[in-house]
């Protein structure tokens, strides 16, 4: 005996956030963004052409992607149409990879990203989950591609 298994049953989309578990990494993300001040988000306000979207709902998916070791728009595209999590920090919308690049190479994303960091890392530190004394290192060992002899 089979479950019910019918691909012509016709289903009401359901709320992602209840497929994300309790510690997910998206909900720190989520709280790191939220907690930026609305000031900060001003350089992205423009008068004309179509809205655009949110500069929080495009950092979020931005961290979260950073947080999961991936950097390339193009995937960060694919993960966005993929992935539970990042459905819900963009809550539906599927910006392009160009829309993505467009943003990141957006002078006031620059430092907005390196205080997010700042930020994250002094609260993991306020939480007790980190010590204040560590450090981290990125430890990547890359092989060379000369000749050994």
């Amino acid at each position: 005996m089979f479950k019910q298994y019918n691909m012509n049953q016709v289903i009401l989309p359901m709320d992602v956030e209840m497929k994300l578990q309790d510690n997910d990494i998206a909900y720190a993300v989520h709280e790191l963004v939220e907690s930026i001040p609305d000031e900060a988000f001003s350089a992205f306000l423009r008068d004309t052409g179509c809205p655009a979207y949110h500069p929080r709902m495009m950092m979020k998916v931005i961290l979260c992607a950073y947080t999961q070791s991936v950097f390339s728009g193009r995937k960060i595209e694919g993960l966005i149409k993929d992935s539970v999590r990042m459905m819900w920090l963009a809550q539906g919308y599927e910006p392009s990879y160009r829309t993505i690049n467009r943003f990141r190479v957006h002078p006031a994303v620059k430092d907005l990203l390196r205080q997010s960091f700042v930020q994250f890392r002094s609260r993991l530190v306020q939480e007790d989950i980190i010590d204040a004394e560590a450090i981290f290192i990125d430890g990547t060992k890359i092989e060379a591609n000369a000749n050994k002899f």
